[in-house]
This record gives structure tokens, C-alpha cells and sequence, in this order.
């Protein structure tokens, strides 16, 4: 690799760089998630218990302490908590990868200095670990559906393409604030806050039905409104995917992960210099 070479910004790269770095994505996925839990008790056991505790408490403190109910759906808690567990685990799933991305660079000065290290992947491992946690939420969430209320309906199997648009947007902004975060180091705060205020901006603790008309429009702007609530819809309430609005979705996710990658490159050649 030739270190003045001005590095490429299409999709076509970035893709054959995922294939021909797929091992080495492999493995850092796999450092990531043993890392976290290094030295603990129960080790990659607590990948599997946290998910049921958060069940747990939220289960408690929304429905016995609040004595809230979904609208739509029954007066059940279990119901309520798996309701509300699923839009968590997507939740999860975005804040996860958003929250770290500005120390991705930041974090791995070493890699930057490494002139064949391709930088480029480090938001793909991020969401890797990510992607990771979510299937062990998963499992914890289909195990409790399947003991309370049974198979689940068969539109879930949508939830992997349902999905897919919140991938793309992810990386798209991990790779943007992964840049940012090199040359502003505040900019961590300022993600913390922004996903704080975004879990609340939408309807991951309720439906949007249960709105007034005039809020609606605000939590319909969120970039995870949709997804929340196509993800419920094909885990719980068995509706087919409005492919439409999933398509118009995947566009402009595809758009910024790509706008997101193509900022990267362009800034990463100054990342040495900062760092």
C-alpha cells in the first residue's frame, strides 16, 4: 500500500476491503467481546444476564411501579416488557455503535500508525460487537415470548432486513464522528448527550399511537422511529413490512454510510498528524 496514495471513497472499495480484510474483522469482533468482560466472574456469561436483569427492572419499574400498558395490546406485564425490550434491543443496537465511534481512532493510536492497517474497519468491528450483543438479547427475548405466549409470529424473519437500513446508517454516522472525534475531542460529549435525548425523542418506552397529534410529527422525525416500530411490528404484532417506507429508508441510510465512509477517507490521511 502506498502511503501517499490518495485513498478511494467508492463503495466498490470499501467493499473490497471488507472481503479482503474479512478475517482480520473476524478476529477484532472477537478481541472486542472478550475484552468487555475480561477478569469478570462469569466472563461472556454476562452477555447473556445483563439482557435478562434490564428485562427484569424495566418490566418492574414501567409496569408494577408505573402500572403502564402498551396501547394495543393487553393488560399482560410480560407482554408489556417484551414490547418494550424489543425496541431496547434496537435501540441498543444504534447507541451502542454511535456512542463509541468518536474514540474509535482516538483509542487505537497504534493502528494509525501502522501505514497498511486499514483504519477503515474499525466502525465495521464496532458494529460487529454490537451485532453480537443484539443476537444475545434476541435469544433472551424468544426464549421468555416462547415460554409466555409461544412461537413467535413468522414475520420475524423480517427483522434481519428491517434492520439492514439501521446498519448502514450507523456506520455511516460512526464513520463521520470517528473522523470528528481525531480533531474535536469534546464532540464524545456531545454524542452522549445527542443519543440521551434521542432515547426519549422515540418510541422506544411507547407507541406512538399513544401520542397527541401534534408530537407525533416531532417523533416521526427521529431516524429510529421507523425501525422501532417496524421491529415490534414483525416480532410481536405480525405484520408484513411496508417495503415501501423500507426501501425510501435504505436509500438514505445507504446514502449517509456512504457520505459517512467517503468523509473518512478523506480526512484520515491528517489523523497521524493530530494524533
Amino acid at each position: 500500500m502506498n502511503p501517499h496514495a490518495v485513498p478511494s471513497i467508492t463503495p466498490y472499495s470499501l467493499l473490497v476491503s471488507l472481503r479482503q480484510h474479512r478475517r482480520l474483522i473476524v478476529s477484532l469482533i472477537q478481541r472486542e467481546v472478550l475484552i468487555r468482560y475480561q477478569g469478570s466472574l462469569l466472563g461472556l456469561l454476562w452477555s447473556f444476564f445483563n439482557p435478562v436483569l434490564m428485562l427484569a427492572v424495566y418490566t418492574f419499574v414501567f409496569s408494577v411501579v408505573f402500572k403502564a400498558r402498551w396501547a394495543g395490546g393487553s393488560d399482560s406485564k410480560t407482554e408489556f416488557a417484551l414490547v418494550l425490550f424489543a425496541g431496547l434491543m434496537v435501540f441498543g443496537l444504534f447507541s451502542e455503535c454511535v456512542n463509541r465511534s468518536p474514540s474509535l481512532v482516538v483509542s487505537n493510536v497504534n493502528y494509525v500508525k501502522k501505514v497498511i492497517f486499514p483504519l477503515e474497519i474499525l466502525p465495521v468491528v464496532a458494529m460487529g460487537a454490537a451485532c453480537f450483543h443484539l443476537l444475545i438479547s434476541l435469544t433472551v427475548w424468544l426464549i421468555f415470548y416462547s415460554i409466555f405466549f409461544g412461537i413467535p409470529p413468522a414475520t420475524i424473519f423480517y427483522l434481519p432486513a428491517v434492520l439492514l437500513p439501521l446498519v448502514l446508517l450507523s456506520l455511516g454516522l460512526s464513520w463521520l464522528l470517528a473522523s470528528l472525534g481525531v480533531f474535536i475531542r469534546d464532540i464524545h460529549q456531545v454524542v452522549g448527550v445527542a443519543v440521551s435525548v434521542l432515547t426519549f425523542l422515540s418510541p422506544v418506552f411507547y407507541p406512538i399511537v399513544a401520542l397527541p397529534e401534534d408530537f407525533r410529527a416531532v417523533v416521526q422525525l427521529s431516524p429510529l422511529t421507523q425501525v422501532i416500530e417496524q421491529s415490534r411490528d414483525a416480532m410481536i404484532w405480525g405484520k408484513h413490512l411496508d417495503w415501501q417506507s423500507w426501501l425510501i429508508y435504505l436509500f438514505i441510510s445507504g446514502l449517509i454510510a456512504w457520505l459517512g465512509f467517503a468523509w473518512f477517507q478523506k480526512t484520515r490521511k491528517g489523523f497521524a498528524d493530530v494524533l
